[in-house]
């Protein structure tokens, strides 16, 4: 995704996008409904996802990810939307409102991707892998890089 410019050619983005699709429901905060859809990216300081109506900039959202039958609840503020003309839908990027939120969302993509290594070398292995095993040798490998992201 191309990074989004300011006036003066210059990127406005704070931070590195990564590709997450994970299920996700949002709510505009004086709403009651809950619509559902998937992350596409994700971010340090926010994560983009895919709506079928319009959602105004500069609105509060409430986000519900779930995660092993437990659900995380983020709050957000919409900072961009744009319509994709070939689907239809809008592409509307978020801001977490505060550091927890940002570090939910973050945990949330550590373990996505822990458990993507854990088939992934469960394949390798030609046997199944524990989560917890997965998550051992993900910790060994790559804490560090999340230290310093964070600490």
């Amino acid at each position: 995704m191309p990074a989004e410019m300011n006036g003066k050619g210059q990127e406005k983005r704070k931070f590195l996008r990564h590709l997450l699709v994970s299920p996700l429901e949002f709510q505009i905060a004086d709403e009651t409904d809950f619509e559902k859809t998937n992350t596409v990216n994700v971010s340090e300081g926010g994560l983009m996802f895919r709506s079928a109506r319009d959602v105004p900039v500069g609105s509060l959202i409430n986000l519900q990810m779930p995660l092993y039958n437990k659900i995380f609840k983020i709050r957000s503020k919409v900072m961009h939307v744009e319509k994709d003309d070939a689907t239809g839908l809008y592409n509307v990027g978020v801001a977490f409102v505060t550091y927890s939120d940002a570090f939910k969302v973050k945990l949330i993509e550590q373990i996505y991707l822990i458990e993507e290594y854990r088939v992934l070398r469960s394949l390798q292995l030609g046997r199944e892998m524990t989560l917890q095993d997965a998550s051992r040798e993900w910790i060994k490998r790559y804490s560090e890089r999340f230290e310093k992201l964070y600490w």
